[in-house]
């Protein structure tokens, strides 16, 4: 007779199994931590510098780089479109309110004084003829003097910007506008006002523009 054959299957020892539990439980605290562990967040990315439909005169790049940053969001990234420059279009307040029909805006007004000064304001929409003044709490004025400061709404009136044949006025107060021109284009001035508490924009409260850019920003 035969003698039986019998199969050994090899357990595994205390020690092994310990190893064995330890790994695992290793393994699935690795897991927990990586499901645990916070997503990265994502590096702040640079303002969208704004693309120009042609060359501005007054501003160069770094001007327009500084400026972007304190447009509304709303118009963040959009381009800017320029509807009236005094080099192509001449002097005259008529005729920047004929080249601005047709557009709802915001604008840009930049200038450049007969000192060499850049200043101007944003308006939130075109700038128009109007009875009254017109615009809302975005509007704000700035300068380059010659590091950009900016005035934006103090909230103590809403003179923001009002538009005659003869004149074009952003800001009041105490019978001084934040900024005013002339219906030719030519003249200026620029005082405090309640509008936006601003310093005088240029060298001196009354000024000659050597150069004027009417932009849109939709």
């Amino acid at each position: 007779m035969k003698g039986r054959r019998w199969l050994y299957t090899q357990l595994p020892t205390q020690v092994e199994d310990t190893l064995s539990g330890e790994e695992g439980e290793e393994e699935e605290k690795e897991e927990e931590e990586e499901e645990a562990a916070p997503a990265p967040v994502p590096a702040p990315q640079d303002p969208v510098e704004p693309q120009l439909t042609e060359a501005s005169q007054v501003l160069g790049a770094s001007e327009i780089r500084q400026l972007s940053l304190h447009l509304p969001p709303r118009v963040a990234g959009h381009p800017w479109s320029l509807v009236f420059c005094t080099s192509r279009d001449g002097f005259s307040l008529r005729r920047l309110y004929r080249q601005m029909e047709g557009h709802s805006g915001p604008a840009l007004l930049v200038l450049r004084d007969q000192d060499g000064q850049m200043f101007g304001a944003f308006s939130s929409s075109a700038i128009r003829l109007s009875k009254g003044f017109y615009g809302t709490g975005e509007t704000f004025l700035f300068s380059f003097s010659p590091q950009l400061k900016v005035f934006k709404w103090t909230g103590n009136n809403s003179f923001f910007v009002k538009g005659d044949l003869d004149s074009l006025m952003m800001g009041s107060g105490s019978g001084q506008f934040g900024l005013w021109l002339d219906g030719d284009l030519y003249h200026g001035g620029s005082y405090p006002c309640a509008t936006f508490n601003n310093e005088v924009l240029a060298r001196q409260e009354q000024f000659c523009i050597e150069e004027l850019e009417a932009w849109i920003l939709s």
